[in-house]
């Protein structure tokens, strides 16, 4: 393995576990605006560990929402990393006890640096380090801003109720951005789940806008070939 490939695999995996681990202090902060203790907060984070499910499951507590709709949305965000786990099976070729440690590690940013590795070996460090470090700091950072915001006044705590969707824009905007694979049907889709939520959230409670988002997105399948190509 040339070490230049193996050192640019490091890098890489490092800088993109410090950007996505420290928004674990805006989650950590949010959990806390939620009601959640500082403590819950971490404990979500070292077992959930996949920001977006954490994100939507306090988005909706936060909002009065039921426990029901809370898990119903945090599961629907998170099946997709059922899907990752599918394509990076014989790529990561766990076993044993491995295969669990691994399972827990699977998410958008590790997925995509694996899958984008020019081999098996370098597959396999990019997603160790990277999932490590996004682990390690995702968890550390939550911990921070959990005491953090723990630790304000009322009045400043209140104004947390916008980190969640800032943090909801914050991970998708990457998305929605060339060079992202197919980032004009991304923004479709963001585009109709957002207007199904918006025209819903007046009639339903608390969270169920997000999961019937979620389904009609799914209902409307796989968009055709030619509306999936970028715009020249």
């Amino acid at each position: 393995m040339p070490r230049s490939a193996r050192s640019e695999t490091l890098r890489d995996s490092l800088g993109l576990g410090l950007a996505v681990g420290l928004y674990g202090a805006a989650f950590g902060a949010a959990a806390v605006a939620a009601g959640l203790s500082p403590w819950q907060a971490s404990a979500m984070s070292l077992l959930m560990f996949t920001g977006a499910s954490q994100f939507a499951l306090i988005g909706v507590i936060g909002a009065g929402g039921s426990a029901l709709a809370a898990i119903g949305s945090a599961l629907l965000l998170g099946t997709r990393n059922t899907v990752y786990g599918v394509r990076l099976l014989p790529l990561l070729a766990p076993r044993g006890f491995r295969r669990f440690t691994t399972a827990h590690w699977v998410i958008d940013e590790t997925t995509a640096l694996a899958i984008s590795a020019p081999d098996r070996v370098l597959a396999r460090l990019a997603f160790l380090v990277g999932g490590g470090s996004i682990f390690l700091l995702w968890n550390v950072t939550t911990l921070v801003g959990a005491f953090g915001a723990a630790a304000l006044g009322g009045a400043a705590k209140a104004a947390l109720d916008a980190i969640v969707p800032a943090a909801f824009l914050a991970l998708l905007w990457p998305r929605l951005r060339r060079p992202f694979p197919e980032a004009a049907v991304q923004r479709r889709v963001a585009l109709g789940g957002a207007v199904v939520a918006l025209v819903l959230t007046p009639f339903v409670p608390p969270g169920l806008q997000v999961i019937a988002a979620v389904v009609a997105v799914a209902l409307a399948g796989p968009p055709r070939k030619a509306a999936a190509e970028e715009p020249a």
